[in-house]
């Protein structure tokens, strides 16, 4: 026998024990549930609210919805959760009654038409009921008509990355059910872990100009490149777009140079970013305190990123006379508005006995350190780089230091190898998921070279005269993704693959080659 009272309690203890029974008494025990609410409608009896019906309409969908059946494994299309209802009512703030009934709760719900949403939630299960809101209601009218998001996004006079956001809330809320991300790694992959092996975000660092404030010792490329041409950007930034949206991953734009803030159309462009509801880094030098003002008016970026090459007399050396502490200050500023922001060190021979003083200094200033190494191109190489045993014991220092060290973060794909040595869980290496050049991620230049890595050449296309979705889907690029055959058969391939960068500034060929400063399983 159903019981109503356990699919309806909210109406029953509305109604009250001597009224409930009365109702229940008069519709026999027959009356299956569906039926309930518009038996509620009909019979008119004294001391039933207006309104019942309707709560009593929405406690059914979430009576139903709590034994549908189970959630499809996959999708190879956006589509709707199909355990969703959409209730429509006639009065407001209903949803309110189904876990309080206080006074000011039944008094503010008033005569007006809302569409009650029920759903059981993907990964929990849980049952959710809410009022839909107008961008609920869109992305289920997208899916539902099948409706392209650039369409609707020209229609409605917006770019089409507000469609793209209004579609990735519903996919987090579990309205709408999303295929995985395309960008996956290959399945062969030795030790392939689905944390390192899935990326839900694609970069592009965008060198927006050469012009820069500084004229750094280890500089890759002084080249005298022309400013990438406006006309182009915003267009890209709808590839970028268009691009994610096919493999089901979100985009950023890391806004760098040079020195971005140089470039004569930043703030337009960043503006535009910010519309397309892209994520935003910025990695730069040290600006104004109205140039970053300006810039959280428009969006408060992921991060700000600047660099510092170890304590003040080195990384004057590096950077310039006065360079060490205008950053400091400037970090300290950045923290002070709740700017996320971090630095990032590029290590030499020469520095290496730094960093980890450089990490006291900079305990409370920012929120991370990490550390590249040198890759000897361009001006950098000059500079020298630490023996393949110093760089090794220096690794295993570094993480000794990050239980006392907050300030340090992981990013050298060797460190895994420190890691795993150490019994220590691994991290996803460089970029994520090992070395992610032209996986999660692709270098611009301003005068639209595309590289795989931008701190070495590797060139993949140039987005001048070809696409974002060629060139990623280009030969070129796809030999960069799949890493050196040497590193093919090693179980940390997932999460590491040394740096080709590295091997390459040494002469060596990055495609057959592992680091040179790999110390895993020595031959």
């Amino acid at each position: 026998m159903i019981n109503l009272s356990e699919i309806f309690p909210r109406c029953s203890s509305l109604l009250g024990i001597k009224t409930w029974q009365r109702i229940l008494g008069r519709v026999g025990d027959d009356l299956e549930p569906t039926g309930f609410p518009a038996v509620l409608y009909e019979l008119g009896e004294p001391g039933v609210p207006p309104f019942l019906p309707g709560l009593a309409q929405i406690e059914l969908a979430g009576f139903q919805v709590r034994t549908a059946v189970p959630m499809p494994d996959a999708t190879d299309k956006p589509m709707l959760n199909p355990t969703l209802q959409i209730i429509p009512v006639t009065w407001t703030n209903l949803v309110n009654l189904l876990t309080r009934s206080r006074g000011r709760d039944l008094a503010s719900v008033k005569p007006g038409n809302e569409y009650i949403l029920v759903w059981r939630e993907p990964a929990t299960g849980c049952v959710r009921v809410q009022a839909a809101e107008s961008c609920d209601l869109l992305a289920i009218k997208i899916i539902i008509e099948e409706l392209d998001p650039d369409d609707v996004a020209r229609e409605s006079s917006v770019p089409a990355g507000k469609i793209d956001a209004i579609m990735r809330e519903a996919v987090w809320k579990g309205l709408v059910l999303s295929p995985p991300s395309a960008l996956c790694r290959e399945a062969n992959v030795p030790g392939r872990d689905e944390n390192y092996s899935v990326a839900d975000v694609f970069t592009l660092q965008w060198h927006l100009t050469q012009e820069c404030d500084l004229h750094c010792r280890h500089c890759y490329d002084r080249a005298n490149r022309a400013a990438f041409p406006f006309e182009r950007a915003l267009p890209l930034l709808d590839e970028l777009g268009s691009f994610c949206r096919s493999r089901f991953v979100r985009g950023q734009v890391s806004l760098t140079g040079g020195n971005p803030l140089l470039y004569p159309h930043f703030f337009e462009l960043y503006q535009a970013a910010a519309e397309r509801e892209l994520m935003i880094a910025i990695l730069g030098n040290a600006v104004e305190r109205a140039d970053v003002e300006r810039i959280v008016a428009i969006r408060m970026p992921v991060y700000y990123q600047v660099s510092l090459e170890g304590l003040e007399p080195h990384n004057d050396r590096i950077r310039g006379a006065g360079n060490y502490r205008r950053t400091i200050a400037f970090l300290r500023m950045l923290t002070g508005m709740g700017v996320p922001n971090m630095v990032m060190l590029t290590l030499t021979r020469h520095n290496m006995d730094q960093v980890i003083p450089l990490a006291d200094e900079l305990e409370g200033v920012t929120d991370g350190m990490a550390f590249n190494r040198l890759a000897l191109f361009g001006e950098g190489a000059a500079l020298e780089l630490p023996t393949p045993i110093e760089y090794r014991l220096f690794l295993e220092e570094y993480v000794r230091a990050l239980e006392s060290h907050a300030v340090l973060g992981l990013k050298d794909n060797l460190l895994n190898t420190v890691l795993e040595r150490s019994g220590k869980e691994l991290f996803g290496g460089c970029a994520g998921y090992g070395c992610g050049a032209a996986f999660n991620f692709v270098s611009i230049l301003s005068d639209g070279e595309v590289h795989a890595c931008r701190k070495f050449p590797s060139l993949i296309g140039n987005i001048l005269t070809d696409s974002l979705e060629n060139v990623y889907s280009s030969d070129a690029a796809s030999r960069y993704r799949s890493g050196s055959s040497a590193c093919a058969g090693c179980s940390l391939n997932a999460v590491c693959r040394g740096c080709p960068a590295i091997t390459a500034s040494l002469g060596l060929d990055p495609f057959s080659e592992k680091d040179p400063y790999c110390f895993r399983n020595p031959s």
